[in-house]
């Protein structure tokens, strides 16, 4: 499956939205959005692309597959399967970081982080705009004394590189470069066009300003 086949995949999903007046993550404006959950709700769908993200590895050098919540739970249950699959004996894990603190670091609770001790271990992500919530799963790993094989990104829409994520070895499915504004010098906004509520942070931003 090429990179074309992966966006089409997302659109037939209902998981691209373009045309639309966005507020991401970062606080930052835009008219296109990637909406993983939208995908999600898919099996099928989730599965190939999950199967693409466990085809960057050998199935038998990876122990764990580890995400973080939420978007990164999803992934990290499909990928594990399919390097489970592809083994020739053995199973792949898959596990999450949950935010913690005020400074969100990602935490490994449930016993999840005796899975992590020594093991070689794949990180997997949805959509990365920064790499900030991998670069803390990288941490978390290694604080555990986890081996990084790589991170799996289904799409890198920031042009990020593998220096924001703690130096791993970074595999995306797909890289697009979406256009995004300041809020005072958002396009959008001076054409008056109404905030996407529905996904990203526009729910909150409007909250925020009533």
């Amino acid at each position: 499956m090429s990179k074309d086949d992966v966006m089409a995949l997302l659109a037939d999903a209902g998981a691209l939205v373009t045309e639309s007046h966005i507020v991401y993550t970062s606080g930052r404006h835009g008219s296109a959005y990637i909406n993983k959950d939208a995908l999600y709700v898919h099996t099928e769908a989730t599965s190939k692309v999950c199967e693409m993200m466990a085809g960057s590895y050998d199935a038998d050098s990876v122990d764990v597959v580890a995400g973080p919540t939420i978007g990164g739970v999803v992934l990290s249950q499909w990928v594990a399967y399919h390097l489970t699959r592809k083994r020739k004996s053995g199973e792949t894990l898959a596990v999450y970081a949950e935010e913690e603190g005020a400074e969100r670091n990602r935490l490994f609770k449930r016993g999840y982080d005796n899975h992590i001790r020594g093991k070689n271990v794949v990180i997997v992500e949805d959509v990365v705009t920064t790499g900030g919530s991998v670069a803390k799963v990288v941490e978390a790993v290694k604080a555990l004394g986890g081996n990084i094989l790589g991170a799996s990104i289904l799409c890198n829409r920031g042009g990020v590189g593998p220096e924001a994520m703690g130096g791993v070895k970074l595999n995306a499915l797909t890289n697009v470069t979406l256009d995004s504004y300041a809020e005072d010098e958002c396009p959008l906004c001076k054409e008056g066009v109404p905030i996407n509520t529905a996904v990203g942070k526009g729910k909150a931003y409007l909250a925020a300003r009533a």
